[in-house]
């Protein structure tokens, strides 16, 4: 895994005339690596590959890493980066600036003279935009989880629990079934905080009568999932069924036109033109979707705002949804691959109008 990916990024760097680059994103580290300790460096030059980390790692770093060559550092991490860019005769060395604090720059800039220090950004990210076979089965095992929580939260959810009880059943059926850990600050947000898109669980009681989203994903083998469901609790009025439809159909939509080609604004526009045009574009404020993989937000955006084109491999979100404050809110999320002719769900879970309670 590794040796292939660092020579994707020799490439990246041969464009940009880099000698060498120092990556100090513990995301792209382990992207690059497939070491999972939480203390590491990587070194990529024209020729070689090094990881550098700490006594506790050596051991873990020398069985994940294959291909890199791995070091020790001394208490001073920069008086070993100048050791080994003496050692290979690197004059120029590229650094993530998006990674580095301005602090740690200066310091660097200080201790590795006379070496030039050169500013890029997105090198790795570049790569990691599009999922390889291995990272796919990965994600999906994720998304399997993330649907497998759902239908069990369809079991348990019912009036006069807390969201925050909700929240942690989503939680401990992920921990209990393989999940790492959680892809972020679960969301469970009833009745008018249903308004809110990213309603955090609260202590609020679930009452009768009202909507009930929850957005959560599994952390899974360094992978995230990211699905979004809305349920009702007891007897839907016309208006919540109404909303429910507008963006059910939209989220549909996207899923059956998104195709490789389409900018991110296009593909944003799919589901937008839809809400729009029942009179509930002003209620819907975010974007359509993200990019979803070792983070579960990262490139390409589906914005209104993104030229990016979209292109076999990446995988996003279509999370369309419709936003009443003192009424509610309805969102329906799902995780797909862009395929050679169109796009793939990764999370399957009914999208039927589920009614609870």
């Amino acid at each position: 895994m590794g040796n292939t990916r660092v020579e994707g990024l020799r490439k990246v760097m041969e464009r940009e005339q880099l000698e060498a680059l120092w990556i100090t994103n513990a995301v792209n580290r382990r992207y690059l690596t497939g070491f999972t300790g939480s203390s590491g460096y990587v070194l990529v030059t024209r020729q070689k590959a090094f990881l550098l980390t700490d006594f506790r790692y050596t051991t873990q770093a020398a069985e994940q890493a294959p291909g890199f060559e791995i070091v020790q550092h001394g208490p001073s991490v920069a008086d070993s980066l100048k050791e080994l860019l003496s050692g290979e005769g690197i004059k120029e060395l590229g650094f993530e600036e998006a990674s580095m604090v301005f602090s740690t720059y200066r310091a660097l800039e200080r201790d590795l003279h006379p070496v030039k220090l050169v500013p890029v950004g997105g090198l790795v990210e570049e790569l990691r935009l599009y999922k390889d076979d291995g990272e796919l089965e990965l994600m999906k095992q994720a998304a399997d989880l993330a649907d497998r929580t759902y239908l069990h939260m369809l079991e348990v959810l019912k009036p006069g629990v807390t969201e925050w009880d909700m929240a942690l059943e989503l939680e401990t059926f992920m921990r209990k079934h393989g999940a790492a850990g959680t892809s972020f600050d679960t969301i469970v947000a009833s009745g008018e905080r249903s308004a809110l898109p990213h309603g955090v669980a609260s202590s609020r009681v679930i009452q009768r009568n009202e909507f009930v989203t929850m957005d959560f994903g599994a952390y899974m083998n360094g992978y995230c999932s990211d699905i979004t469901r809305t349920v009702f609790i007891g007897e839907p009025t016309p208006k919540h069924r109404e909303i429910y439809d507008i963006v059910l159909e939209a989220q549909l939509h996207t899923l059956e036109f998104l195709r490789p080609g389409m900018t991110g604004r296009e593909a944003d526009a799919l589901a937008r033109d839809i809400i729009t045009r029942y009179g509930y574009g002003e209620q819907f404020g975010h974007s359509t979707g993200h990019g979803l993989g070792l983070e579960v937000h990262e490139e390409p955006r589906v914005s209104k705002l993104s030229d990016t084109v979209l292109k076999p491999g990446m995988v996003v979100t279509v999370e369309p949804g419709i936003y009443i404050p003192g009424f509610g809110g309805v969102r329906i999320e799902d995780d797909v691959v862009i395929t050679e002719n169109g796009a793939k769900r990764l999370t399957e879970s009914t999208k039927e109008f589920m009614m609870l309670g």
